[in-house]
């Protein structure tokens, strides 16, 4: 992403307008109203089905959306507006508007074929061109920060669940993002190999790194987000500080939910 594409901290770097998105005759999204600022840790939290990863997807417009906007540093992902409807940009521009957006998913997606090192410099050099030797560079320092910095020339298969979701971590850091989505990064993995990725997510939380979350990491959530967001049947129930939201929730939907985890 350009460097145009960023927000100094503390102004709003995401903003979700009024989104809706239906598979079918299945409205998932039904009008969600979201913003995050730069610097922010939102973690999104809600029942399986309630369109948690179907909105994070449609940030970076792997999903298309149906109605309202979602822009990130003030452009709109995926769209542009002319004569007051929407109209789908080119695939080529909505690259070029996912190069400053990072994202790990459920599972690693890492390529096989490939050792550590060669899949976090697939994208900084085959597709933003940047010089295998600057790439490196950054990938074997990204390798130290997830604590990984002796299996650069590993293969995935050599690796548990947690090292592959820190590789994965560390390559979606390679494109030097301003804002990173993780799907649900914990729920492919063994539970005692959970707490390492945290432990990673943690730091760059703390480190500044805007990140939304979806996860159903109760202790995640209260530990290291800014600001929690639950999500039920498409709408967003309610949001605020995880000690509000958390603790002392307002909806009776929410309180159901996190007595499930209680």
């Amino acid at each position: 992403m350009p460097e145009t594409m960023a927000a100094p901290a503390g102004e709003f770097l995401v903003r979700a307008r009024g989104v809706r998105k239906s598979f079918g005759p299945n409205e998932v999204l039904k009008g969600i109203d979201i913003d995050v600022r730069a610097g922010e840790t939102v973690v999104i939290l809600g029942p399986s089905g309630s369109g948690k990863s179907t909105f994070l997807r449609c940030i970076n417009h792997l999903e298309r959306i149906d109605a309202g906007s979602i822009s990130v540093a003030g452009e709109q992902i995926g769209y542009a507006r002319r004569g007051g409807r929407l109209f789908e940009l080119p695939e080529r521009l909505v690259a070029r508007q996912r190069r400053g957006i990072g994202m790990v998913f459920q599972q690693f997606n890492l390529y096989p074929h490939m050792t550590v090192l060669e899949n976090i410099i697939e994208a900084p050099v085959g597709i933003h061109g940047e010089s295998r030797a600057s790439a490196e560079a950054h990938a074997r320092e990204l390798l130290r920060r997830v604590g990984l910095a002796e299996k650069a020339d590993a293969y995935p298969r050599r690796l548990s669940g947690g090292q592959q979701q820190r590789v994965a971590i560390a390559r979606a850091l390679a494109i030097r993002p301003s804002l990173i989505l993780f799907d649900e990064p914990t729920s492919a993995l063994d539970p005692e190999l959970v707490g390492e990725v945290l432990a990673v997510m943690k730091d760059l939380a703390a480190q500044g790194m805007t990140m939304i979350v979806v996860t159903h990491e109760i202790g995640f959530a209260r530990e290291a987000a800014d600001r929690v967001v639950f999500m039920d049947g498409g709408v967003v129930v309610e949001e605020g500080p995880p000690e509000e939201v958390l603790v002392a929730p307002r909806q009776e939907r929410t309180r159901a939910f996190l007595n499930r985890f209680l």
